[in-house]
């Protein structure tokens, strides 16, 4: 699926690669004041405490009433495996988020609020509030940025083995990461934790050039998965088989990724808008760009998508400061404090990020529409579609799947899901 951004000033960082287990952090008016007579509302998200203090802190300032109980778990698995006993066992927060990979569960389930008549949703982008919509349009989170994900590469560093441009085609990109191998540097790393950004934006041009609507083409039965991903993720799985690539990058975390970049241990990485900050802030040195991934027989093309949204729980024990909360993050002051935070690119009406300049490439590629993430595009089904695609992708990388097995077992998987 292609992308238009109606009035687009885009992005996002698809929250936080914390990779820590799952942290409770009570923050009592966020300045470690004793509990008190105030309401309580409470919030879960995959963003961590560190993240979003200043964010709560200038909402619990406006609304002196109410104090904010934050937990978090890391993205993905953890987080919605967390929520998802939460709501369970009827412990969910009030506020909490609503992704890509849950969505339908937590709409089909009912565990979600319409927010299609609260006026904060006015601020929001078409692209985003459609991303987190139900059946009928009905809008079931406040998305306020969106994101894309490509390459970040060490200008110095590819400058010393002669490279001063990036390539943008495949075969000169495979020559590239040969040479700087050859000659002793570590060329590329990315975690395959989850579903990575070299085969996201390698299926996303796949889908691209066949119009865009593959996923809509799967779901119907008239494609399939194995057709649409077998010669996308071919070179790569070459890459791994000649050793130009480790198989190692399916134990990696993305933090341990960043750090090895940040080190300059590695002369590229996968990543997107949320970890600039903390790269600048650990090693001010270090000259950085991103540049979209390139393919085979393509334009380089990114992974990326509306971030997750805001979402009320229809349990929630303070439902109406659970919608004061929601219209904060929407105010032009609290879409201004979680970009600063976070270097998203925010794609509200009522806010125009500075976009860093490292981003300019990516914040391109949202405008273009030139980005892509099937757990957006797949209909239904996204969370068990979700955990298959990462396990069969690890086994890939580690030679026990080949690319066709891929596709084959996502298609195994959908018919089961679909009681074929």
């Amino acid at each position: 699926m292609t992308h238009t951004f109606p009035s687009a000033r885009a992005t996002v960082r698809l929250a936080a690669g914390a990779a820590a287990l799952a942290t409770a952090v009570a923050l009592a008016g966020c300045s470690g004041a004793p509990a008190d007579d105030r309401t309580v509302l409470t919030f879960f998200s995959w963003s961590n405490e560190e993240t979003m203090t200043p964010v709560i802190e200038a909402f619990e300032e406006e609304n002196p009433d109410i104090r904010i109980e934050f937990s978090s778990a890391p993205p993905v698995a953890e987080y919605i495996s967390t929520l998802q006993n939460r709501l369970g066992s009827n412990t969910a927060a009030d506020v909490f988020l609503i992704a890509a990979e849950n969505k339908t569960n937590l709409i089909e389930g009912g565990f979600v609020e319409d927010l299609s008549d609260e006026p904060f949703m006015d601020v929001a982008s078409e692209f985003n509030t459609a991303t987190y919509a139900g059946p009928g349009g009905e809008a079931y989170g406040l998305s306020i940025s969106s994101w894309a994900s490509g390459i970040l590469y060490n200008e110095d560093l590819l400058a010393e083995h002669g490279y001063d441009e990036f390539p943008t085609d495949w075969d000169s990109f495979v020559e590239m990461l040969t040479t700087l191998k050859s000659a002793g540097v570590v060329p590329f790393l990315e975690s395959w934790q989850g579903f990575p950004t070299s085969l996201g934006s390698a299926v996303g041009l796949a889908n691209f050039e066949q119009g865009g609507d593959v996923d809509a083409q799967i779901f119907a039965g008239e494609s399939t998965f194995e057709d649409l991903w077998t010669d996308p993720l071919t070179p790569w799985d070459e890459l791994i088989a000649d050793g130009v690539l480790s198989p190692d990058m399916v134990g990696l975390t993305g933090d341990q990724v960043r750090d090895e970049f940040v080190g300059g241990r590695v002369a590229m990485i996968t990543t997107g808008p949320w970890d600039v900050g903390t790269i600048r802030e650990a090693n001010p040195d270090i000259d950085f760009t991103f540049a979209g991934v390139p393919q085979e027989g393509g334009e380089p093309f990114f992974t990326g998508a509306a971030s997750p949204g805001y979402a009320i729980n229809t349990a929630a024990k303070e439902p109406e400061a659970a919608k004061k909360f929601l219209e904060f993050l929407a105010s032009e002051e609290g879409v201004r404090i979680f970009q600063e935070q976070t270097n998203d690119m925010t794609t509200t009406s009522n806010y125009t990020p500075t976009i860093d300049e490292s981003l300019e490439v990516p914040f391109q590629a949202l405008l273009d529409g030139k980005f892509y993430l099937p757990m957006i595009s797949w209909p239904k089904y996204q969370d068990a579609l979700y955990t298959e695609l990462v396990a069969q992708i690890q086994l890939m990388a580690q030679g026990q799947a080949t690319p066709a097995d891929v596709g084959a077992a996502l298609d195994a998987k959908l018919a089961q899901e679909s009681g074929e």
